[in-house]
């Protein structure tokens, strides 16, 4: 499980994980629980079991099943049982029976339905800690509304924050909230465990995608209600916050692309020997001239390379950075002292690239070569 041969002790080794979630949010925190030691078990539909598993992103598959799936499910074993059959659902009791976490993202009210809900589950497992992911919580008239990354950061005014002040609404091109929500998930989880080992009782977790993206926004929705609750303006140029003065952005050099985070606008003057700054050096205008200042950095920051802007501006410990590719990113040296990717290796024998556990235990980097489980391998009968 490490990157040494003298393995440590893993925080949640000896604890049994049923992951019945989908897609990002639920599987995701029953992988970093993996990561952690713990045994997961995902129990799927017979009938192609987990919907991720066709889930193709990039029209990368591997071993048959999606390259998403494999990359969220890595390290788990896989049980089919069909939740609507009687005797599938008494495997599933007597598993759950055994185990000290249970997670699931179905929407409000089919657990219920099933019999798998939390009060019939703890009439089961008293010490179970049962986790649970939905949309929008189980209250109120967005209950039932699909619970999907890009509608929820749409419903939550997250795209008012990225892109230029023209640009309409920009979504964060990744599923920022199901890892977010993923993280709360296993927090709360961890916290639920530390209490089960004081007073012997499990509990219930519960997260949304919706509180998640509040939660995200926190530093800015702070403001808002502490202002006059208009929405914030984006800069005209080179945005990066809606709260943040001059120069905080990225500009365009010669031959690529600059980060420049908070620095005074009087030394940013000096440094890069810009004169058209000279008229806002005034720590007062940085905000509400920021425009003026972002468009006047804009176009002279292209007169020069990027190592030229740098090579005066860091050693003045001027927060800046080289906005680099993918391509670019994995060749540097900081890339490779982290050492953060990991091959996996599927039953046949097959390896995949992924990356690994961002969690050090004890010093170590925690890696598990174990690829994603074969639909129903594990069959629900072993302790």
């Amino acid at each position: 499980m490490t990157d040494t041969n003298t393995p440590v002790i893993l925080p949640l080794e000896g604890l049994r994980v049923l992951d019945f979630a989908q897609f990002l949010a639920g599987p995701m925190a029953a992988l970093r629980l993996a990561d952690l030691g713990a045994e997961v078990i995902k129990v799927e539909r017979p009938q192609g079991g987990e919907l991720c598993r066709k889930l193709v992103v990039a029209d990368q598959m591997f071993e048959g099943d999606s390259l998403l799936f494999h990359t969220i499910n890595r390290n788990k074993r896989s049980m089919a049982a069909d939740l609507k059959s009687a005797d599938d659902l008494e495997k599933v009791r007597k598993l759950i029976a055994s185990a000290d976490v249970m997670i699931h993202n179905f929407r409000p009210g089919v657990m219920e339905r099933i019999g798998l809900d939390h009060k019939s589950v703890k009439a089961i497992n008293p010490r179970l800690v049962y986790g649970t992911v939905t949309g929008y919580g189980d209250k109120g008239p967005w209950r039932d509304k699909p619970g999907q990354d890009l509608l929820v950061q749409s419903l939550s005014g997250l795209t008012w924050l990225s892109g230029n002040r023209d640009d309409g609404p920009v979504p964060v091109s990744f599923a920022v909230l199901d890892m977010a929500t993923g993280n709360h998930l296993v927090q709360g989880i961890l916290a639920a465990l530390v209490r089960r080992g004081v007073t012997g009782k499990g509990g219930l977790v519960e997260v949304d995608l919706m509180s998640s993206a509040i939660d995200a926004q926190f530093e800015q929705l702070t403001s808002f209600f502490n202002g006059d609750r208009t929405q914030p303006p984006r800069s005209a140029i080179a945005n990066a916050s809606v709260h943040a003065a001059a120069p905080y952005g990225i500009y365009q050099t010669s031959d690529g692309h600059i980060a420049i985070a908070m620095t005074p606008i009087a030394a940013l003057a000096d440094l890069l020997q810009c004169e058209a700054l000279a008229p806002y050096r005034d720590p007062d205008l940085a905000f509400v001239r920021r425009d003026e200042i972002k468009a006047i950095l804009a176009d002279f920051l292209k007169t020069g390379t990027t190592a030229t802007w740098l090579s005066r501006l860091e050693p003045a410990d001027v927060w800046c950075a080289e906005v680099l590719d993918w391509p670019k990113f994995c060749r540097t040296e900081g890339f490779a002292a982290l050492d953060p990717l990991q091959e996996v290796v599927a039953g046949n024998g097959a390896t995949m690239t992924t990356t690994r556990c961002p969690i050090r235990i004890d010093g170590q980097t925690l890696t598990s070569p174990r690829g994603a489980p074969r639909l129903g391998e594990y069959g629900g009968d072993q302790t």
